[in-house]
């Protein structure tokens, strides 16, 4: 975007100018979004030989069958195999999030954009949230504004963060989308439809349900701490030096993890998935799903948005049982700690990630005895005063419906005796993580998870 001497300035005061930008935002957008069978979904297709939904043009992505094998949660007992339909996309996709530093604040470029899969039409989304095929006119569209920041030379901007990271293993395949965070000294102007926010304002915001999206909380956990210390006067961070566990100790946990589970994935036919007799999956006219009604069905939709790059289309999308992701956090000498899992998913790249504390779906909320996640009764019932953060956020909406996840993160005082939860005796495969060395490890992919990189930017932002 070319440099502007009359840009305006970066935000207004207050929440009550945001929420009236807002307001004249979703009375601007007109859309709508309409179930339609997946038989018949325009542009799409089940291919002949292997029964995947694929788009006519060969590019976005498909619907195919996964099958999995892993002794992760099986206690040591024999490993478990399963299959599902998966989503395969293939091409990488573009998370940017623009900063600027204005008044003594850093300041990000956000904009109001609509998703079919979103609860509530209109969600906070980075400066620009894109696929290949988007910003390369695959799709024939507007171009997407802002780009030239992310690619290339970048003309105006330097790199703060840049990594891939990827997306929820239990719905996706090798999903990875490259997370890139610049600095400009350009006086840019927000064009219709994008606003500049102070991370301060941004922080105040995710207290609220369903207003910023996925894409820009797990952009937004790449931060370097010197910008998240200028949010409104915050002290700099303690050093590394001074966590519990050294950065090695650390690393090791995953490693151990990832040499320790077996993970095999076998990508399928979605025939094969849907037409064994002894499969929980079925397919009907408008729909894929479990007989069950667990996990997720894969729906279809037609989408008409005057406002996005491209103004009518149709595609699957994923609608999940809603899900819970809950972090612990404690006080270890002073520091703040967070409690991460090295956790194992169906379509994870490689083998395990860190991931919250608790990450479950709702079902598992009733659970008993083996079946219950451990500290999610801890996350439940806290101390009275040590709910840090709770709200409901949505997964993203280009491939997900109506997809919410209760995020929650607990502090722990330090005198408190959790069962299981002390600084030396933990399960395997949790660890206590300095949030120092968790910053650090948010700076390179595949360390932690998308449930974890949202909560961390949650912790970082919206609490005190």
């Amino acid at each position: 975007m070319a440099s502007s001497k009359t840009a305006p300035p970066l935000t207004e005061p207050g929440d009550a100018s945001f929420d009236r930008w807002l307001d004249q935002q979703r009375r601007r957008h007109h859309y709508a979004v309409r179930r339609a069978p997946l038989d018949t979904l325009p542009g799409w297709r089940f291919c002949r030989d292997t029964g995947d939904l694929v788009h006519s043009s060969g590019r976005f992505f498909s619907v195919s069958g996964l099958r999995t094998t892993t002794d992760f949660g099986t206690d040591g007992q024999r490993p478990h195999t399963w299959t599902q339909p998966v989503i395969v996309q293939r091409e990488v996709g573009l998370l940017g999030m623009l900063l600027k530093e204005s008044g003594g604040e850093v300041h990000c470029l956000l904009q109001a954009k609509m998703e079919p899969g979103n609860l509530n039409g209109l969600q906070l989304s980075p400066t620009v949230q894109a696929t290949r095929s988007n910003f390369t006119g695959v799709h024939r569209g507007r171009p997407v504004p802002y780009t030239e920041y992310f690619t290339g030379d970048r003309r105006g901007g330097r790199v703060l963060a840049d990594s891939l990271q990827s997306e929820q293993g239990w719905w996706f395949l090798h999903k990875r989308n490259r997370n890139v965070v610049v600095m400009t000294d350009d006086d840019v102007p927000a064009l219709d439809g994008f606003r500049w926010l102070s991370l301060r304002q941004v922080g105040a915001l995710l207290l609220r349900d369903h207003l910023v999206n996925m894409d820009s909380r797990t952009v937004l956990s790449a931060l370097p701490p010197q910008q998240l210390a200028r949010r409104g006067g915050q002290p700099a961070p303690v050093g590394e030096d001074d966590a519990q566990h050294s950065f090695a100790e650390v690393l090791s946990v995953l490693a151990d993890a990832r040499f320790r589970y077996e993970l095999t994935q076998e990508q399928l036919p979605l025939r094969e998935v849907l037409e064994d007799a002894t499969s929980a999956w079925g397919r009907t006219r408008d729909a894929i799903g479990r007989r069950d009604g667990r996990h997720f069905t894969v729906l279809g939709v037609t989408v008409e948005a005057q406002a996005r790059e491209v103004a009518r289309w149709s595609q699957p999308l994923l609608a999940p049982v809603a899900g819970l992701a809950g972090l612990l956090v404690r006080r270890i000498d002073g520091l703040p700690h967070v409690l991460l899992r090295a956790r194992v998913e169906a379509g994870s790249l490689n083998v395990a990630e860190f991931g919250p504390t608790v990450q479950c779906s709702t079902r598992h909320l009733h659970g008993r005895g083996a079946h219950r996640p451990e500290f999610l009764d801890t996350l439940l019932a806290p101390r009275a005063g040590r709910v840090l953060f709770d709200t409901e956020q949505s997964e993203e909406g280009g491939r997900f419906h109506h997809a919410v996840t209760r995020n929650l993160i607990v502090e722990l005082a330090g005198d408190d005796e959790v069962a299981g939860a002390g600084t030396h005796e933990l399960p395997p495969d949790f660890c206590w993580v300095s949030v120092p060395q968790a910053q650090a490890l948010l700076r390179h992919g595949n360390y932690l998870n998308v449930q974890a990189r949202c909560l961390m930017t949650a912790l970082t932002l919206a609490t005190r």
